[in-house]
């Protein structure tokens, strides 16, 4: 089916690619290579990895496409012949879509975009790795050895629901196993970033109202917004979700079962015209997180009460509370120690900067924040 220009109808892109990979790259593997051990996938990198995209995602990188995983002596002695073999074979189109790539833009970022064909060879984007050679270039990790806490805390959100996101079409190599290890972090690190995420709310909560008090709302505005964020990701944090990168961040939040109630209350306070409005949706907010957090039972029941900042006309949670009983579940001596430095959290507590987020080559510089 077409939109009525010549455009094939939309296919959410992990359809549109288990479909490619069952119905026409993996028969011509099973020709050609009936004996080869691999895993196939779609994970990593792509709005349709995560489940958000749309037609507009069409305009780049989006499209038939497949990830191989070999076994490290296939990889090199074979690898350029399967993706020759996959390029003189492989359709030229598939439901409607080219599979046939531009080559990389290096003005836009190494940019792929469809690009139609009447005949192969196609230079598709059915890429191949190592299991090993992907987990070291995405999150420069050795998947061979345990992550240590400074492993989990430099390790972006972002890229870490990538990799446990998609889909898994064929695993001969024990992907899933992997991704399953890193599906989310262990308890004693949950608990650490846990109760960052509080502290953070503990250094700005009163500030919000005594920018407003001086007049200054466009300062409250923006220091409310930061709140938000922090709520939302307190939200994803007791869900044991990581959150994504800024683009998709409201979206998945939305698909939370605390968004429920959250979601109205956070969306008020963004169109708050005054403090005092600000504040009263945040203390709601703050009190629903609270039972949330009674839910989980990490910690003895906290009261959900807001009370006044010392004797300034500023309402609060008192977020202190739960970072202080957050921290005393915490056993695992390395996690206990970073505690007793400072707060700061995972790599996403601390920035939001893109390339401190992406460039996973910072990581063992990043490290030194713990020391």
């Amino acid at each position: 089916m077409t939109n009525g220009q010549d455009q094939p109808q939309f296919i959410p892109g992990l359809k549109l690619t288990e479909g490619f990979f069952t119905e026409e790259v993996s028969p011509i593997l099973l020709s050609h290579y009936p004996d080869l051990r691999y895993s196939a996938a779609l994970i990593g990198s792509g709005s349709e990895v995560l489940e958000f995209d749309t037609e507009m995602s069409i305009d780049h990188h989006w499209g038939p496409r497949v990830m191989l995983f070999l076994g490290s002596d296939d990889f090199k002695s074979i690898r350029d012949k399967i993706w020759t073999t996959l390029s003189n074979e492989l359709p030229t189109t598939y439901m409607g879509y080219s599979t046939n790539f531009s080559e990389p833009d290096p003005e836009d970022n190494d940019v792929q975009t469809l690009q139609s064909i009447s005949s192969g060879p196609v230079n598709h984007r059915v890429e191949i790795y190592t299991v090993d050679g992907f987990f070291a270039e995405y999150l420069n990790i050795d998947i061979n050895k345990d992550l240590q806490t400074v492993d989990w805390l430099t390790l972006p959100h972002q890229k870490l629901r990538s990799v446990t996101s998609g889909r898994i079409f064929r695993d001969d190599l024990g992907l899933k196993k992997i991704r399953g290890r890193l599906s989310w972090y262990p308890y004693d690190v949950w608990l650490y970033v846990l109760a960052s995420a509080w502290a953070r709310i503990g250094q700005e909560e009163h500030l919000m109202g005594r920018a407003g008090y001086v007049g200054d709302e466009n300062g409250s505005a923006i220091i409310g917004s930061r709140l938000v964020r922090d709520i939302m990701r307190l939200a994803f944090i007791m869900a044991r979700e990581y959150p994504p990168y800024a683009k998709w961040y409201g979206t998945a939040f939305s698909r939370l079962k605390s968004a429920a109630g959250l979601g109205p209350i956070l969306t008020n306070v963004l169109h708050a015209t005054s403090w005092q409005e600000r504040e009263t949706g945040l203390c709601a907010a703050y009190q629903m997180l609270i039972e949330i957090h009674n839910s989980l039972k990490i910690t003895d029941a906290i009261s959900p009460e807001v009370s006044q900042f010392w004797s300034r006309p500023f309402k609060i949670i008192q977020a202190e509370r739960l970072v202080k009983a957050i921290i005393e579940r915490i056993q695992d001596p390395q996690v206990v120690a970073l505690t007793k430095r400072s707060l700061i959290g995972s790599i996403d507590l601390i920035s939001d900067n893109t390339d401190v987020l992406e460039d996973v080559s910072l990581r063992n510089k990043l490290k030194a924040l713990y020391e």
